[in-house]
């Protein structure tokens, strides 16, 4: 890869022809349209997520003289330029002189680029930029992009994923998954985390559709005039979901809903049953882990590892060991209850207290709580095949 380096091109260069769409994803521009700020393998503008400070950092930066750092451009052609590092930065500095953000002066007051001394305007228009114009085949510009980070903020693997595959149907798929303006972001933000400027949303419905094998699938999707099957298959886990849980919960955030919809979505429910369901779990003392209810709930309300219910003790396990030891002692039996009333040579075996596990008398899942009179101890063979019987 060839590379030059540029010392003469000025902010103001730069903010020639400036444009900046509130719609992410759909391109910005500068150098008088000579150049692309955000071309398809770029990540969304992130640094007026974090309340600003980024952007308005880089402006600071600007006024004390200090280096923003290097800017690297791919020379697409004679008259055709991409940001290939240094999007945010510039982004920054184009949306500051376009007044889309104020920075605080000496004494504390909001300054516009519009409303700033005329010193100052002329000193971040004057201020020229070091930037190297790189020149060289797709893949070799994609491989550098891949190893580098921007601002000390690394790229996700979405990200780097959207460089390698870049086309149409990344285009696309950044349109509507990654526009924060997308009115769905809400209703997709109960049941997804993460951000749609870092590319969360259209990571996870990547992963839905293709099962987890998303490389593979924008491989194969990568010149697509369309992303209908994506937006398909995502709107129906979507609305799965918000079809047998009626009610929204904190915890629903970020679940593997891909995985349980393949397992459950052709299993028919009662959404007011479910949600009762819901309720009644949730309001159970017990259950340490709530985001394990709903897939409890979906496969039939069986697998209590998923809610991580609340063992017993150390001191209720010592205190039930040494009450039952006693008694099987005299009694001449095996000191768990299963193995007394077997047939094996286990039967009058008095098991060590490291070789037992406590165990509700009447299963967690049935109704039985986790205290002192519901607990028996059990050799660890009897326990792991009792389960809830």
């Amino acid at each position: 890869m060839k590379t030059t380096l540029k010392t003469n091109i000025t902010v103001k260069d730069i903010c020639e022809g400036f444009v900046y769409n509130e719609l992410e994803g759909k391109g910005l521009f500068g150098l008088s349209g000579k150049l692309t700020i955000q071309p398809e393998y770029q990540r969304n503008y992130i640094y007026a997520s974090d309340g600003g400070k980024r952007e308005i950092a880089v402006i600071e930066s600007i006024l004390k003289d200090y280096p923003i750092g290097l800017i690297y451009f791919n020379k697409v052609s004679e008259n055709k330029l991409e940001v290939l590092d240094g999007q945010q930065r510039i982004t920054s500095v184009g949306r500051f002189v376009a007044d889309k953000f104020a920075i605080k002066d000496e004494n504390g007051m909001e300054q516009y680029f519009g409303g700033m001394a005329k010193d100052k305007k002329v000193k971040i228009l004057e201020t020229k930029l070091l930037i190297y114009e790189c020149e060289g085949t797709e893949s070799q510009i994609k491989e550098w992009f891949k190893t580098i980070n921007i601002a000390g903020v690394p790229l996700k693997p979405q990200e780097l994923l959207n460089a390698v595959y870049s086309g149409p149907f990344v285009t696309l798929g950044k349109e509507e998954f990654s526009n924060s303006q997308n009115a769905n972001i809400q209703k997709w933000s109960a049941y997804v985390s993460g951000s749609a400027n870092r590319q969360d949303f259209l990571e996870r419905a990547l992963d839905w559709v293709s099962k987890g094998n998303i490389g593979d699938y924008m491989s194969s999707h990568r010149f697509d005039k369309n992303i209908t099957e994506l937006k398909k298959y995502f709107s129906s886990v979507i609305d799965w979901i918000s079809s047998v849980f009626i009610d929204v919960e904190s915890e629903m955030r970020g679940l593997e809903w891909g995985r349980l919809y393949e397992a459950y979505h052709k299993k028919s429910y009662n959404p007011k049953k479910v949600s009762e369901e819901v309720q009644k779990l949730y309001g159970d003392p017990y259950i340490k882990n709530r985001k394990g209810i709903f897939e409890f709930i979906l496969g039939g309300s069986t697998d209590t590892k998923l809610l991580e219910v609340r063992v017993f003790d150390e001191a209720t396990k010592k205190s039930s060991y040494k009450e039952q030891t006693t008694k099987a002692e005299k009694k001449k039996e095996s000191n768990c209850p299963l193995c007394a009333i077997g047939h094996d040579a286990n039967k009058d075996k008095i098991w060590n207290l490291s070789d037992m596990d406590a165990d509700h008398v009447a299963a967690w899942s049935k109704g039985g709580k986790t205290t002192s009179k519901n607990c028996q101890m059990l050799c660890k063979t009897h326990n792991r095949a009792k389960g809830n019987r």
